[in-house]
């Protein structure tokens, strides 16, 4: 199974997705947005840490199989070459508000999309509004 993201700045609410997501198949692999891509959906400011790191980290939680960086903003091509049986992503998407190109390389494939909720108040966005205020 598949997910992907930024993963920018890791927290609870990314390890207990990851989790989640693991419990769905035999094997997680992550498609980590690379440097520009997090910037074209984050801004300028981001990412924080660098695509290596990011994958090197994720790479090291027991419930990750496997972890590839794609340079695109969006996850089509890496989701075409992947292939997923399941393809993983947060409650905050539907099947009318995915990505419809990312939906049409899953279920080209053959492959189901899962949605899971993600754990309230925990965001890297939240994070960061909290440092920026200390």
């Amino acid at each position: 199974m598949v997910t992907n993201g930024c993963f920018d700045l890791l927290h609870l609410g990314h390890v207990t997705y990851l989790e989640v997501a693991r419990s769905h198949g035999d094997a997680l692999l992550i498609g980590c947005n690379g440097d520009a891509g997090v910037r074209e959906l984050k801004g300028p400011d981001r990412p924080l840490n660098h695509e290596t790191d990011r994958a090197l980290v994720l790479a090291a939680l027991e419930s990750v199989g496997f972890v590839s960086i794609f340079p695109e903003k969006r996850a089509v091509r890496f989701l075409a070459l992947a292939q997923p049986d399941i393809y993983v992503k947060g409650g905050d998407y539907t099947l009318e508000t995915i990505d419809q190109d990312e939906r049409r390389a899953v279920e080209s494939g053959g492959g189901r999309i899962v949605f899971i909720p993600f754990v309230p108040g925990k965001s890297t966005t939240g994070l960061l509004q909290k440092i920026s205020r200390l």
